[in-house]
């Protein structure tokens, strides 16, 4: 697999990385244990070196599932986990006790981290929501001192807005900011990207499928179970899929002359954007981790660009990203 700088940074990892969430947690029922063992150890046979976890997933059993899967590949790993939400009420729906970065709650949320995932350093540790009380200054100073007593090694933001990215960034140097970015939502560009580009942060695109929509698979028949997270989400409405359907349509045209499929064009226009942007799609399937390794090897011209960019100009996506209340948690 080809691999990736993130940023300036210097940390390098596989041009695709995994997002391990949907393993637990928000896309139905938590699957079979053994079995998501064999993907992860899977994706590390077939060149994946990039993992992405967080302890609000499950919680906590997302963040134990790829300790125990990966324990044994430490070298060969990278492991990325997330602070930031209160865990303390019996709602652990992300946002449901709303968010936590107080200095104290990060060093034991790094403790708990640490200890789930079975190793003695994490590689990327995220902000996983900006928390409007404390001071981003607070939580990189913090980050800094992890970093100083060798229990983290990178440091990054989630779903944060430039100011707080330059802020965060002045203190201790950002590697990564992991936000939602595809071809259906690309609200980053404007400037977000820009603000990392001219920092020399990576950007490591989480729901680069948009949360499986762009593999083709999802229409306005489809129906989620009220333990999937979409069944929430306005983007996912009847309505909203069919007036979203002619995205799908666009990718099928390019996916068709590529010999490729729909999945694979929508990463691959990941990966052409900017040459340090990773997407960690999620999945639990072998032949999808399969499928979405095969974008690195599909290639998009300038002109397969244009025509990509030229179609989905004309295209409106229907539908909010997020309910009102997880909408307001992000771009802070």
């Amino acid at each position: 697999m080809e691999k990736r700088k993130l940023g300036k940074s210097g940390l390098e990892v596989s041009a695709i990385g995994l997002g391990a969430m949907g393993m637990s947690f928000s896309y139905g029922p938590a699957k079979d244990k053994k079995e998501m063992i064999a993907v992860l150890r899977a994706a590390v046979d077939r060149g994946m070196t990039f993992f992405d976890t967080a302890e609000v997933y499950g919680p906590f059993t997302n963040e134990e599932l790829v300790g125990e899967a990966l324990g044994a590949v430490r070298d060969q790993v990278v492991i990325a986990t997330k602070f930031g939400f209160d865990l303390s009420g019996s709602d652990h729906r992300p946002g449901a006790a709303g968010v936590n970065s107080q200095p104290e709650h990060i060093k034991k949320a790094v403790e708990g981290s640490l200890k789930r995932l079975r190793i003695e350093t994490i590689d990327l540790l995220y902000q996983h929501r900006v928390d409007p009380n404390v001071p981003i200054e607070d939580v990189a100073g913090t980050v800094k001192e992890l970093i100083r007593a060798g229990k983290v090694k990178h440091f990054g933001l989630s779903e944060a807005g430039p100011k707080t990215i330059r802020r965060a960034h002045a203190v201790q140097p950002l590697t990564a900011l992991q936000n939602e970015y595809s071809l259906w939502t690309r609200t980053p560009e404007k400037e977000v990207i820009p603000t990392l580009e001219e920092l020399g942060i990576g950007l490591v695109a989480y729901s680069p499928l948009g949360k499986g929509f762009l593999t083709g698979k999802i229409n306005e028949s489809t129906r989620f179970d009220s333990s999937d997270f979409r069944s929430t989400l306005p983007r996912f409405t009847p309505e909203a899929l069919k007036v979203n359907q002619a995205l799908i349509d666009l990718l099928a045209r390019m996916a068709a002359r590529k010999k490729a499929t729909t999945a694979q064009i929508a990463l691959a226009w990941v990966l052409a954007q900017k040459p340090w942007i990773v997407p960690i799609p999620g999945t639990t399937k072998l032949n999808r981790l399969e499928e979405n390794n095969g974008a690195v090897e599909v290639k998009l011209s300038a002109e397969d660009l244009r025509e990509i960019e030229n179609a989905a100009s004309k295209i409106k996506v229907e539908g909010a990203r997020y309910p009102e209340k997880l909408e307001k948690m992000t771009g802070l």
